[in-house]
């Protein structure tokens, strides 16, 4: 019979939403969970256990050390590499082989140890809840353990509790929820038994609803549970963290970018192998070395380490500022980054309620309103707000000379506290609370110093004063006092009459000092700043104001809860500030913006925000943030200042240019270099280049821009957002690889008509290694900077010392014992002449092109923003 009820619950009850469970009446609710005011029966509570599980949260699946490494191996440019690495080793080329091999190591050794950290996000929301809870079983209160609360269960808190479930309130008594981490709201919030009034509510607005995990403020209640685990709330969250990661902005360019080295290197091969197989079928071995040595000569094998050491590169400069870099890649990610969302509580704000004014029903600073207040919470012992200690916090204030006579407890009835005090011989009752409750007690109002009647004109102005000070987003308390005559001891609600209503104490979550500073900064770098909150409408344009943030359009969670994909992906570009919004709004506001084109980053420091930044191309954290944003952000910002955040934005810019100048540099010139190679290899009798040269060169080349990671980047190429983009290198490879040919087959004219070269191959065959060298390591300075003509940037002396090294060896080696066994002869003086000659000419036309193109594509390679509206979208103003 129990297995039966217990299956009954779990096809209506645990099939509703949680929202429904907030709009029936109690009775009504606690027959569909099939419990009572009495709670479960031991015996109920374990069949209902085996049903739904345990109350514990998502773990994400741990994989073996091994299989971590192996997935991080599935990766289409490191397949590409392990190729490279066996053909070279299958050629004899060891060397080769374990420096390739050797780079996949490290670079996938780093990745798995960074990505570690990221295991421990879904343990640290485990971690952050109580382990027990008092429940209702067999009639009786009991302490279970908190995985063991089940739904139907009547829980009971108090303050200093945590909520072990999402539930009901059936009961309260003074009850304060602080539910900021989870909701976004600065303030805690009062919960009541009574059921939502309609459907559709937001989030913040379910006033009977416990959320699991959130931490009681004050007072006391019981409520039955309704949701557990993985179907709370905070569940969901968890559940979203245990996931892996999406791929990121840079990831998918760095993807297609691998696709697009495999589809020429493939292409390129089979030419060469079928085309001269054909032609001198006397040798196939030789033809496959050739094509096999060209294969290998394409693969940038270097890039791994390139990223890998740009990367750390940036991530100490960014420590030395005080930002953490979790994941390597994300520095990339931070720099393409050109929409910047962000939770307004405890990120552009303290967390932290502040007084701001007292003031009277003109709206004039009032010092009386001030000391009156400060009376107020500071002889008051029922139950005390964190407004009240925003009150006791803003001024050191004397108040010895007030003698606390009694007190009339603070209600959810009256919504005020009075106290009444002694001074001077002189009795006060001194009343604080809600507005419309303290003028209701009012008879009198003080102007200026002055009393006067309360007539209606002033009654209007003191509700005008409240809702201008409410509109500007200000949680606003009222202040009133009366003398007193009667020496009696004892003062109770009926006291409280005929008093004077003084004025208003206002109260915000200030926005932090360094965020004005830094919503600027952000412009002027390109980046655009939306705010998703789950806080209301009015606190978040006060707080946007306070930033001189333009605001663009206000959007609720409830208007965006009706619109579909389409119609969001529109709001999503106009509006930028997202009001009442739920965690799943938010992963929905973050999706739309990066299926627009954009690379989005996710500032936050809540558990609401956990989902969001783990959906971002790159998430940042605070330095106040709950342990979960912590664990779940690739960045976090250890100092208080938020303009570390555009300090890193730049510093991301400068890695990702150095690691463009390698992809662009390598690729072109690779191309052109293994074009020449693959051309000339269809007309000459002998191999233009031995493979064992090829695999030198490209070994020597490799070396030289090593130092690119070191290198300066131009202040210009870091003021706006870049993408990693496909298309954009190939065109870079289309338009400049040939250029390169070009040169190398003027080479090739000259060594066969002016020096011969028919008759002598090696004397051929280290002509173009030489000639193919300086041309594509010298053009680094060429194409590592957008100014015209390149001396304009200076480069690093590491780089220059790197180029002019390796130049050098490849001089020295014709002239060495050590270049007979590479197949190397000394070549004639006139040769360099003309070396000279070519290496201007080639750099000159290089110049003129760079001009042409980077004018033309340069748009490709800088985020805009996409667009796809059609019509203008009306939003919330």
């Amino acid at each position: 019979m129990r297995k039966r009820q217990a299956t009954k619950v779990s096809s209506s009850a645990q099939s509703m939403d949680t929202e429904e469970t907030l709009l029936v009446p109690i009775d009504e609710l606690l027959g569909r969970l099939n419990t009572s005011q009495s709670g479960l029966a031991s015996q109920e509570a374990e069949n209902r256990l085996r049903i739904y599980g345990y109350n514990e949260l998502a773990r994400r699946k741990r994989r073996t050390g091994i299989r971590e490494f192996f997935a991080h191996i599935i990766n289409p440019l490191v397949i590409i590499l392990l190729l490279a690495g066996l053909i070279s080793a299958f050629i004899g080329e060891i060397v080769d082989a374990a420096l390739i091999f050797s780079i996949v190591l490290l670079s996938v050794s780093l990745d798995v140890y960074q990505e570690s950290k990221a295991e421990k996000a879904a343990e640290a929301l485990r971690e952050r809840v109580t382990t027990t809870a008092t429940v209702l079983r067999d009639g009786e209160k009991k302490e279970v353990k908190l995985s063991e609360v089940v739904p139907g269960d009547i829980v009971f808190l108090s303050a200093g509790d945590i909520v072990p479930a999402d539930a009901r309130v059936t009961s309260a008594k003074d009850l304060y929820i602080d539910q900021s981490a989870l909701t976004g709201e600065s303030f805690p919030v009062e919960k009541t038994p009574a059921p939502l009034k309609a459907k559709g509510a937001a989030i913040t607005e379910w006033n009977n609803c416990l959320f699991f995990g959130t931490p009681v403020i004050s007072g006391t209640a019981a409520a039955v549970a309704v949701k557990t685990g993985n179907s709370t709330e905070y569940g969901k969250i968890a559940k979203r963290l245990a996931e892996r990661e999406p791929e990121t902005e840079f990831e998918r360019g760095l993807r297609k970018f691998s696709v697009l080295i495999i589809e020429v290197t493939a292409l390129l091969v089979l030419f060469v192998f079928l085309v001269r197989g054909a032609l001198y079928p006397s040798n196939p071995f030789e033809s496959l070395l050739f094509a096999v040595a060209l294969a290998v000569g394409l693969t940038p094998e270097l890039l791994p380490m390139i990223l890998t050491v740009n990367l750390s590169k940036g991530a100490i400069a960014m420590s030395k500022k005080g930002v953490i870099v979790k994941r390597l890649v994300s520095i990339q990610n931070f720099g393409n980054m050109d929409v910047l969302c962000a939770d307004k509580t405890g990120t552009l704000t303290e967390n932290k309620i502040t007084l701001v004014l007292h003031v009277d029903i003109e709206g004039k600073d009032d010092e009386k309103v001030l000391l009156y207040s400060h009376v107020n919470s500071y002889y008051e012992t029922g139950l005390k707000s964190p407004l009240d200690d925003a009150i006791l916090r803003h001024k050191e204030t004397d108040v010895k000379d007030f003698q606390k006579i009694d007190e009339v407890p603070f209600d959810f009835t009256r919504r005020r506290v009075s106290i009444v005090v002694e001074h001077e011989k002189q009795r006060f009752m001194i009343a604080k609370g809600a507005t419309e409750e303290i003028a209701q007690v009012c008879s009198l109002v003080e102007i200026a110093g002055k009393v006067y009647d309360l007539t209606n004109v002033t009654q209007k102005q003191i509700e005008e004063r409240y809702y201008s000070l409410s509109s500007d987003g200000f949680r606003v308390l009222a202040v009133a006092y009366k003398k007193v005559k009667e020496q009696k001891d004892v003062f109770s609600v009926k006291d409280e009459n005929d008093m004077v209503f003084l004025g208003f104490v206002a109260f915000m979550d200030p926005p932090k000092e360094t965020a004005r500073e830094s919503v600027r900064l952000l412009s002027k770098a390109g980046v655009e700043l939306k705010i998703l909150t789950g806080d209301n409408e009015l606190v978040t344009r006060k707080t946007a104001e306070h930033l001189n943030f333009e605001i663009k359009g206000v959007v609720l969670g409830n208007e965006i809860s009706e619109m579909n994909d389409d119609a969001l992906a529109r709001v999503a570009e106009e509006a930028n500030i997202f009001a009442r919004v739920t965690p799943v709004q938010k992963d929905r506001i973050m999706n739309a913006l990066k299926n627009n084109g954009h690379v989005v980053g996710f500032l936050g420091d809540g558990i609401n925000d956990a989902p969001s930044m783990k959906t971002a191309d790159v998430s940042v954290s605070v330095e106040n943030a709950v342990d979960v944003a912590k664990e779940s952000a690739n960045i976090i910002l250890l100092q208080k200042s938020l303009k570390v955040l555009h300090d890193g934005v730049l510093e991301g810019r400068k890695t990702f240019g150095n690691t463009m100048k390698y992809i662009m540099m390598g690729i072109s010139s690779n191309f052109g270099n293994m074009f020449s190679a693959a051309g000339a290899s269809l007309f000459l009798p002998f191999l233009p280049m031995l493979p064992l040269q090829i695999l030198l060169n490209n070994l020597l080349y490799d070396m030289s821009e090593l130092a690119i990671p070191t290198d300066n980047v131009d202040e210009e190429y870091i003021e706006k957002p870049k993408s990693l983009d496909a298309s954009y290198i190939r065109n870079f490879m289309v338009y400049f690889g040939p250029i390169s040919s070009v040169f190398d087959f003027l080479t090739f004219f000259l060594m066969l008509q002016f020096f011969n070269a028919w008759n002598n191959p090696p004397l051929f065959q280290t002509a173009w290694f030489i000639e193919s060298l300086f041309t594509q390591t010298l053009v680094i300075f060429a194409i590592r900077t957008r100014r015209s003509p390149f001396f304009k940037s200076r480069p690093s002396t590491t780089l220059l010392v790197s180029t002019f090294a390796v130049l050098a060896v490849a001089i020295l080696l014709p002239l060495i014992p050590l270049g007979i066994w590479f197949g190397f002869v000394e070549l004639p003086v006139t040769f360099y002449v003309f070396l000279a000659l070519l290496i201007v000419a080639y750099l000159v036309l290089v110049e003129v092109l760079k001009r042409y193109f980077f004018k033309r594509y340069s748009h490709r390679l800088e985020q805009t923003f996409v667009s796809s509206r059609k019509k203008p979208v009306q939003t919330s103003k």
